[in-house]
């Protein structure tokens, strides 16, 4: 992705909606050069077009949440792809982080397998030049492109996977990593049983939001890959916890 796309991201972030001219304008280039960068975006899943102008899609959309904090997530994608191994199998959740992180496998790992229950990873990914994709069926949540319940974790039942890679919308020392949805939490827990480790990518500002339901314990988790702004005391719990912290800069963002 392009700085003027990831520029593009954060301008749409804010306002939702924006006239591809103000957008060419804001840029310094080219009506025709933007819509060309608007076609790319769109053939991703990130936006939508419309007729002169360029929107993003609601609050609980994947693709709005990949433009928040881009450069910070990429990088956690980035980190945490280097622990995934030729030849491995990995179970990757909806998130924005996760999304970046199936990009970074697809677009660098000759030889590994994606398990996801997120048709917006398995779109996103598509035009990748590796990586295999099996998305798992169940039922489908068209907000979040993911599907859910038990027949997803049926379908996951026959893969056993190296390492599962979830994202998380809170954490509490209490409770450990939490999320919205109780039917996405009833399905990370019982695909949780497929994989030999489980890793959490989420960026820092996570840890300051509670979510409403339990999706992990901290003794179901091993390593957690996440920003330098973490909270210093919920890092330390972690590690008390005997949770790997994998912190990336968010510096220059």
């Amino acid at each position: 992705m392009t700085n003027r796309h990831t520029r593009i991201l954060e301008a749409l972030t804010k306002k939702q909606r924006i006239e591809v001219a103000t957008l060419a304008a804001m840029l310094e280039v080219s009506q025709v050069t933007i819509r060309k960068d608007l076609d790319q975006l769109e053939e991703r899943g990130l936006i939508r077009r419309e007729h002169g102008f360029a929107s993003i899609d609601p609050a609980d959309d994947v693709g709005k949440r990949l433009a928040y904090k881009y450069h910070i997530k990429r990088r956690i994608a980035v980190a945490a792809a280097e622990s995934v191994e030729e030849g491995e199998t990995v179970l990757i959740e909806s998130g924005s982080c996760c999304a970046l992180l199936a990009e970074e496998l697809a677009t660098t790992k000759r030889n590994v397998t994606i398990v996801t229950n997120s048709a917006f990873i398995a779109n996103h990914i598509r035009y990748a030049p590796y990586g295999k994709v099996i998305l798992l069926g169940g039922y489908y949540q068209p907000g979040a492109q993911v599907t859910v319940g038990s027949i997803t974790c049926k379908c996951a039942g026959v893969f056993f996977s190296d390492k599962f890679f979830i994202g998380i919308d809170g954490f509490t020392e209490k409770f450990g990593f939490t999320g919205k949805d109780h039917l996405r939490a009833q399905t990370v827990q019982g695909l949780m049983e497929q994989a030999r480790q489980v890793l959490v990518l989420t960026d820092s500002e996570k840890f300051s939001h509670q979510g409403v339901v339990q999706l992990l314990s901290t003794e179901d988790v091993s390593m957690v890959y996440t920003d330098d702004q973490i909270p210093p005391e919920q890092e330390a719990f972690l590690r008390e916890k005997n949770i790997v912290v994998h912190k990336v800069s968010s510096a220059g963002v």
